[in-house]
């Protein structure tokens, strides 16, 4: 399948299993309707399309600039004083009316191919553009997940520090039985609350963080307002190590064959060699055949009517005895020649070739070859840009992923470590054995791994969804 069609199958395929809850904008929404309801209201992702729509008008243009040329043309005016007739090739004094209607044709025969690589040249830019849409709605499903994945960390994070706020109020409870039973120290109890109020106060921090987050999301899918707006959390699987299995050149070639910056760049280039093909045309001689049919109407044509009367009138001569000469006069009646005998009569063909040959234009064709030549050059270098930035990319997100995926596993170490070590502190607090210090110190500690580790989970996911991403997969948890 071509390519083109392929990507654009994909995108229809994908738009068709995702699109029809996304039409709400209330309710649960699961990150497949997020990027389908983004792509569909998103400004920028209009925009591009409406220059893809261009890039098909001048295509369509191009593939009519073959056909002949047919155009209609007609006149209607009036002259006043002594002038040439041009349908009687008399003298006219008088007012005259005259009309003149005509049909001109022309086609070009030959012109250095300029027509048939211009058309090529539109062709490979519009498929370019059309590539150009599909990377404008990458970029945003890219951020979609990004914004989506904070969500789920920032709502991991507050139920884990829910729960530690959880375990502080059941410890001042604790503590507040013993001071009133005299077995604690006042101070014990007021360490223990100092550590309740830094908890609540981190507890509002990441709800703000959730709700911006949620604001964040909301945002870029053009959503009026927050408010009964929420996401289903899905399951995430635990990180593995199987995505990187797979190395970065072995990446980067599959992407070479899909990632749609890539193939508009390639077309851009193809585009810009035809381009250059149809500004070398310019210095080629061109033949064109015309042809017109036209015809007119003169109120200064006149046809006899009836038959003529003869009558004999002084000539302005006389005999030698002095009388007068009379000669034969005929006298015809006229009138205006009638419009349809006009247009019949006054019908006029031609058809002709006309061959340009270009000899000196003030360096116009060659300055178009040179731009051209130079359009090809950037083109490209455009395309080796963006060959070079997606390797870049690729193993950037390879190391990032590589490097998210060790600091989750020895994250998890120290969790599990901290957690044992802070069972047995409590334990010892829990008989008077540790100050509220060291427990609170302790307890700050297991907080923090733990939300060390939720970062690290969720900083592996992203990443191995790129490389997936990358790789053709879909963006889905």
């Amino acid at each position: 399948m071509n390519p083109v069609r392929k990507t654009l199958f994909t995108i229809v395929l994908f738009s068709s299993l995702c699109g029809k809850a996304s039409a709400q904008n209330t309710g649960a929404w699961t990150l497949q309707q997020c990027i389908e309801y983004a792509i569909k209201n998103n400004i920028q992702v209009r925009q591009i399309q409406l220059n893809s729509e261009l890039s098909k008008v001048a295509l369509s243009q191009s593939k009519a600039a073959i056909l002949p040329s047919l155009n209609a043309n007609a006149s209607h005016s009036y002259n006043f004083g002594r002038t040439i007739d041009p349908f009687t090739n008399t003298f006219a004094t008088d007012r005259v009316l005259s009309q003149n209607f005509s049909l001109s044709s022309n086609v070009t025969l030959f012109g250095g191919l300029q027509t048939y690589n211009t058309i090529r040249q539109n062709q490979m830019n519009y498929l370019a553009s059309r590539f150009d849409v599909v990377k404008t709605t990458n970029d945003i499903s890219l951020s979609i997940a990004t914004a989506y994945l904070q969500i789920l960390f920032n709502e991991e994070l507050r139920n884990n520090t829910q729960n530690q706020l959880n375990i502080t109020l059941a410890q001042v409870n604790r503590t507040k039985i013993l001071f009133d039973a005299g077995s604690v120290a006042k101070g014990t109890l007021l360490d223990i609350q100092s550590q309740q109020a830094g908890e609540e106060l981190n507890l509002i921090n990441v709800q703000n963080q959730l709700d911006l987050s949620y604001l964040s999301l909301v945002q870029l899918l053009n959503i009026d307002s927050v408010n009964n707006f929420s996401i289903i959390k899905p399951i995430l699987a635990e990180p593995s190590e199987t995505i990187l299995t797979t190395n970065p050149a072995q990446i980067y070639s599959a992407a070479l064959t899909r990632q749609p910056e890539i193939k508009s760049a390639e077309f851009k280039v193809l585009g810009s060699e035809r381009g250059l093909n149809a500004a070398k045309g310019g210095m080629s001689p061109r033949l064109i055949l015309s042809g017109a049919y036209g015809t007119g109407y003169s109120g200064a044509s006149q046809r006899f009517v009836g038959a003529p009367n003869y009558t004999f009138s002084p000539n302005g001569n006389f005999t030698s005895k002095g009388d007068t000469v009379y000669g034969p006069l005929i006298i015809n009646e006229r009138e205006v020649t009638p419009f349809n005998v006009q247009v019949n009569d006054n019908v006029n063909k031609n058809i002709g070739l006309h061959l340009t040959v270009p000899i000196f234009n003030g360096l116009q064709t060659r300055s178009s070859v040179s731009r051209a030549k130079i359009q090809v050059e950037i083109s490209r270098l455009n395309l080796e840009l963006e060959k070079n930035n997606l390797d870049k990319a690729i193993q950037q997100a390879y190391a990032d992923a590589n490097a998210a995926f060790k600091k989750y596993v020895a994250t998890k170490k120290a969790l599990e470590a901290m957690k044992e070590s802070f069972k047995y502190t409590e334990g010892r607090f829990n008989v008077g054995m540790l100050n509220a210090n060291d427990y609170n110190d302790s307890k700050s500690k297991l907080t923090k791994v733990e939300s060390d580790l939720l970062s690290s989970k969720y900083d592996y996911t992203f990443k191995t969804k790129v490389l997936d991403f990358y790789m053709g997969k879909p963006l889905t948890f």
